[in-house]
């Protein structure tokens, strides 16, 4: 089975992340020919240099639009892409060298119209990215599937590693114009299409993640706000897992409070659970990285994780039930006007 891959990659006022990701793409080590779809969504700083620089090496294409999010962005390049199959990528990831052969192989052996594999941490990035891609993977942390485990029915592939068929594009249309969220959108609905949903451990990218605790609690925080809404939109899809980083933040500031309240030993027992937690979730990162920063900042990356996710997840579930507004209307942060 011949099969044309293209990788659409949207790109906002990042070139340099977009020439790591480039040089990755060139040293694939892959004998079919294949695409490279740039779109520069309404940038200030464009990429047009990065992109000259590796014309000669790739079929490379690139367009530049007003910025209307990532989701849209991604339809424009699809709009325009030649392949059968989409690899949607995000400017600030790196394919190891076998990654298109990877999805060769088991495309050829297992079709299918969405999929996608697992985010890891290359050597190369620093401590604390090291620190966040442990705590966003972890079977200890979120059950694991983004990390290579997990259960592939509950699996939702991710746009920083998702590929689509042109079949399953053209009859959802894509993305929508939530952000985050986009992803696991197309995925429920793709699902209850028919559409075949694949999850490939193999096919691993290493996602840089360029964030400071800051940011990463401002995205985390928008993913939780967003989960409520996709639930909405797509009755069954919730999990009670979901609950999980808000139950785990009220339980561990009612853990901090009870042993003002409680004589010794049992107002500390619930703390010294959650002591437990942490400690085993300082081993998995130091195993999982052999970086003894990253251990160390894994348990702090958690907490900011569990406590924005939680308090998005709440704050967004609390207002849409007892609100009759859109989501739209109480959160406009989270929708692009396109």
């Amino acid at each position: 089975m011949e099969l044309r891959f293209s990788f659409v990659v949207p790109v906002y006022n990042r070139p340099e992340e977009l020439d790591e990701l480039l040089e990755s793409i060139r040293r694939q080590e892959f004998g079919k020919p294949f695409e490279v779809v740039i779109v520069e969504d309404g940038s200030s700083r464009d990429a047009g240099e990065v992109v000259h620089k590796y014309a000669p090496h790739l079929d490379i294409r690139y367009f530049k639009k007003p910025n209307t999010g990532p989701g849209d962005s991604r339809n424009y390049g699809m709009q325009r892409a030649s392949g059968d199959y989409f690899l949607l990528v995000d400017s600030d990831c790196i394919l190891p060298d076998d990654y298109l052969a990877t999805l060769q192989a088991t495309l050829e052996q297992n079709p299918a119209d969405c999929f996608g594999g697992r985010d890891a941490a290359d050597p190369s990035f620093n401590a604390l990215q090291k620190a966040i891609s442990y705590t966003m993977t972890a079977p200890l942390t979120t059950g694991g599937l983004r990390g290579g485990s997990g259960k592939q029915a509950n699996f939702q592939p991710r746009s920083f590693n998702m590929g689509l068929s042109r079949r399953a594009f053209e009859a959802s249309g894509g993305f929508g114009n939530i952000h985050p969220g986009e992803d696991p959108d197309l995925s429920l609905r793709l699902s209850r299409n028919g559409f075949k949903i694949l999850f490939i451990p193999e096919a691993i990218v290493y996602h840089k993640r360029r964030i400071d605790f800051r940011s990463f609690f401002r995205q985390v925080y928008k993913f939780g706000l967003a989960r409520p809404i996709l639930n909405r939109w797509h009755p069954g899809s919730a999990r009670p897992t979901y609950w999980f980083p808000t139950l785990f933040s009220l339980g561990l500031l009612s853990a901090l409070a009870l042993p003002f309240f409680l004589p010794t030993p049992l107002g500390i027992l619930p703390l010294a659970g959650y002591l437990l937690y942490f400690l085993g979730v300082w081993f998995g990162a130091w195993a999982t990285t052999r970086n003894f920063r990253a251990s160390l900042l894994a348990v702090p990356a958690l907490l900011v994780q569990f406590a924005g996710y939680g308090w998005g997840f709440f704050k967004s579930t609390i207002l849409l039930t007892f609100s009759k507004q859109k989501p739209e209307s109480l959160f406009p942060g989270l929708f692009f006007n396109n």
